[in-house]
Order: structure tokens, then sequence, then C-alpha cells
């Protein structure tokens, strides 16, 4: 089977993106004899969304909507600010990032190492919190430098087209893929994946990983904890009618996840790294065995030090020691209950 790369101008750097390894991930998870396994999109130099970033760059330059030297504006909590600052030295762009006071001091510190401007919303928007004011502030900016180009991660279908190179990677690596667990921000890579997995597996489970206090599958908008995963508004690319089922995930579950995975694998990541553990992990415990369980790690640990891993912040917001419970609650549809720990529900809405 054919599958599309990423393509990019420049060699040097790109090549650095893709080719991520899998791990598997059992003890203390699973019995010894299950388990499941993960993509470590950590491994790319700023982690996942190196490939939308770079992907979504070249095709704008190729349609002519982003000409030579102009600048990029983009709303961003972190990690596609990353990819993008790589996608804009590799094709020579200015890059204007629009970020609010929850993007770690680390990545706004590599940003501006690799030569992004950082712009910082000072509030929130009364119905879309923080990532409405920072598209309201994108647009501001669109509209006071005439040529500037808008990669708009939310909805550009670009953003899904990217993952196609890793949905080839994981067929090459695993083989038959029964279940797949994506967290779901931009709704990018689940939908990204899943498309071409679908072509050869029909039967593959897709399955999304959500943050309580997120509107992107019905539940009511609430202030987030966790970052990378999650919307308090409605992505487009989020592919609604793909998935099997939705699983929301509180942030005391996700840091027992990710600091109990450093303790045991090495293998660790941040708040959608720990989310997608949890319930990975059940799937991988629960269904026959056999059954090939596949889990998108998007990225490392290292950006979470003042958060994940810093005791004194999950002390402070009473994280530490509460492990999830062995299967999640369930409701039958997100309208039911608005949820405020692991919840399941097979019912998919977007709202």
């Amino acid at each position: 089977m054919s599958v599309a790369s990423t393509v990019v101008a420049s060699p040097t750097i790109a090549h650095l993106v893709g080719n991520t390894p899998v791990h598997r991930i059992s003890v203390p998870f699973t019995p010894a004899e299950r388990g499941f396994w993960a993509k470590l999109e950590g491994a790319n130099p700023g982690g996942i969304k190196d490939r939308a970033a770079l992907h979504i760059i070249e095709r704008a330059r190729m349609r002519g909507e982003l000409t030579p030297g102009a600048m990029i504006v983009e709303s961003t909590s972190g990690t596609f600010g990353l990819g993008l600052a790589l996608a804009a030295i590799t094709h020579g762009h200015p890059l204007t990032v629009v970020s609010d006071p929850g993007m770690e001091a680390i990545v706004e510190r590599l940003l501006t190492a690799y030569g992004a401007r950082v712009e910082t919303v000072t509030a929130p928007h009364p119905d879309g919190g923080w990532q409405r004011a920072r598209l309201d502030r994108v647009r501001e900016l669109l509209s006071v430098h005439p040529g500037a180009y808008c990669p708009s991660q939310y909805d550009n279908p670009d953003n899904v087209d990217a993952y196609a190179a890793l949905a080839g990677e994981l067929i090459n690596q695993i083989g038959r893929i029964d279940v797949l667990v994506c967290s779901v921000g931009t709704g990018g890579h689940s939908a990204g994946i899943a498309k071409v997995l679908r072509r050869l597996y029909p039967d593959m489970r897709l399955i999304g990983v959500d943050s309580i206090g997120s509107t992107v599958f019905g539940q009511p908008a609430r202030p987030r904890l966790m970052r990378g995963l999650g919307s308090s508004i409605h992505p487009r690319n989020v592919a609604h009618r793909w998935f099997d089922e939705v699983h929301w995930v509180a942030p005391h579950e996700a840091v027992w996840a990710s600091r109990t995975l450093a303790a045991t694998h090495y293998t660790t990541g941040g708040w959608s790294v720990g989310a997608v553990t949890v319930v990975a992990a059940w799937y991988a415990r629960t269904l026959a065995v056999g059954t090939r369980v596949v889990a998108v790690f998007p990225d490392g640990p290292a950006r979470y030090y003042t958060s994940v891993f810093d005791d004194a912040y999950c002390a402070a917001h009473d994280l530490l020691d509460r492990p999830p419970g062995d299967e999640p609650d369930e409701i039958e549809h997100p309208g039911e209950a608005e949820v405020t720990h692991w919840t399941r529900c097979t019912r998919v809405v977007s709202r």
C-alpha cells in the first residue's frame, strides 16, 4: 500500500521528523501477558505536530497561499508552535505565535530561541475561553499584516492529511491494528491516522480521549488544567462520525499514568500521554488476548517539568497519589451528566 509522505523543501532539518519508534507498555498497567503499543511521537524534535506544521506550510506554499518570506501567524498552546518554528526555519518565514498564560515557560523560551515572536493574550473570551481569545488576536494580526498566512490548525484539512505517513509507519511496525486510541484536540492526528488505517482494517475501532471540561464531544466547556487535548471551541477537523466511543480523563488520572510510565517504562509524556495510557491500558486488560491496541503518545515529558512532574504544582492542585479506578464510569449520552473523572460513552456527538 502506498502512503503519502510529508513533502518538505529542506531535508537538512525535515529529515528529523517521522519514523518514530513504538514501545510495548505492559505491567503495571496490564498483566504481563497483555499490553499495548505506544507510538512515541516525542521522538520528533518538537512532538507530533511537527508533521502537521511541515505539511501544512509546504502545501500552502505550493498553492501560493503562503508567498516566499511572508509571515506565518497562528494560535497554539505550544506543540504546534514548535512545529511551526521548525517549518518557518526550513522555508524561511517569520513566525508569530499567539498563546496565553498557560503556555509553559520552556516552550515560550524555545520558540523565542527558534526565532519566533510570541504574543500572549491576557484574558479569556467569555464564551470561547483562551482559544477564542487567541484566535481573535490572530485575526487582528492578519488584518494589519497583508500577505500573512494562518495555518488554521483547527479547521485546515491539510492537518488531517499530514498524518498519512504516521499511519504508514504503524502499518510497517505493527501490522494489523484492532483498536487505535488517540487524544483529541484539533482532531488532526486521530482523523488522519484512522483515514488510512481503516482502508486496510475496516473493523478497527477508533477511541477518542478527551479532557474533562472540554466541549469537543458534547460536554460543557470549563476551565481546563490539562493542555494539548480538549478544546473550548469546536474544531472542524474532529471527525466525530469515525469515533466508536469517547473517554474523558481527569488531570489527576493523567498525572498518575504519566508518572507511573516514567518509573516503569522510561517512556512518558505530559497530559495527553497520561490520558491515553489510562484508556489504552483498560482496553488491553479487558479485550480478548491478542487484540492489538495502539496508542499515540503525542510528545515527551520535557515541557511538563513545571506541571505533571512538579510535586509542588501537583500537590497544589490535588493531583498526587490519585490513580484512576479499575473501570471507567459510563454514561449513555454526553449530555446526561457533566463528568469529573474517567468516564466512557459509546454515543459520540459533537455538542
